[in-house]
């Protein structure tokens, strides 16, 4: 086994479709020639950050429809290390629109169809071989339609019987069901965070309650948090103190990902034994190289 190695999990992969505009016009016909189709999903992304850190990094999904192909196609030119399984649902697209003059980054998510029938068993049984092989767990973003919401608690709690390291960047009932079984870090962003354990929470005085919540659940998960904030500064909580690392303003390009090369960045340093303060450091930086690239998911310059 490998301790710095990752097996990424994301159980909702898409085709990443880019379109760049100098100015977008509504009720217009809008025409670029910038634009770019990538392998997608929070799970590659994730997988494509820590690859180019040069982290040895496997990635587990499902796939299925007639994109299947052209998806692989896009994880081999990028070099990612994929195991998948078969589940007859169609890869999905989603679409970031960019207009330059706005500056704005607009997102267009296509909700995936069900997956058939044995698709969870297929995915746990390969979920069950590939696992402990790598020191690092982490999962990431939604379920496709179809998968129970027994699936991610089950792989946190397979994980953490053999002793991996898991980092969830989860929302709702899956983060929940996960959390008796103690994974190491949990990093929603802060919407995601407030939605799932104080969706009454008021805008005036939530890091206050922010803080009494990551006291309670280091209490009784002893979790660490990470609560990203988009150009805010990241919250994070360590035996339940709350504290705040700054985020430096950049003149982005395409912020979608970000998030993502964030919990890359964060898992490779915390993989070689930084402390949190400095692995948040490092996911800031990975996320502001991100916001740089048009290609979502990377940290290196693309066009």
């Amino acid at each position: 086994m490998d301790a710095a190695s990752f097996l990424t999990v994301c159980m909702n992969p898409t085709l990443q479709k880019t379109l760049c505009f100098s100015g977008l016009i509504p009720d217009r016909v809008n025409r670029t020639s910038r634009y770019r189709l990538d392998a997608s999903g929070k799970g590659i992304n994730v997988t494509r950050v820590l690859t180019q850190l040069g982290k040895r990094c496997l990635h587990l999904t499902q796939l299925g429809g007639a994109l299947r192909p052209l998806f692989l196609d896009r994880c081999r030119d990028d070099g990612l290390e994929l195991e998948w399984v078969e589940s007859g649902s169609p890869i999905r697209f989603c679409y970031t629109l960019i207009d330059e003059a706005a500056a704005s980054v607009t997102e267009l998510v296509e909700e995936s169809e069900p997956v058939s029938a044995g698709a969870e068993d297929l995915l746990l049984e390969t979920y069950r071989r590939c696992m402990p092989d790598h020191g690092g767990v982490i999962i990431s973003g939604t379920k496709a339609a179809g998968f129970s919401g027994n699936l991610v608690p089950r792989m946190v709690q397979l994980a953490k019987e053999r002793g991996k390291t898991v980092i969830l960047d989860l929302r709702g009932e899956d983060l929940l069901g996960s959390l008796p079984y103690r994974p190491d870090i949990i990093k929603p962003n802060l919407d995601e965070f407030t939605a799932t354990f104080a969706p009454d929470m008021p805008e005036e005085g939530s890091r206050d309650r922010t803080a009494a919540i990551c006291r309670e659940l280091w209490e009784r998960y002893q979790v660490r948090i990470i609560l990203t904030r988009g150009k805010d500064s990241v919250w994070f909580a360590e035996a339940g103190v709350l504290e705040a690392y700054p985020v430096e303003a950049v003149p982005p390009v395409n912020t979608t990902g970000s998030g993502d090369a964030f919990t890359a960045g964060a898992a490779a340093a915390l993989s070689g034994g930084a402390s949190l303060r400095d692995a948040v450091a490092e996911g800031v930086r990975c996320g502001g190289l991100n916001a740089r690239s048009l290609k979502a998911g990377s940290i290196l310059t693309s066009g």
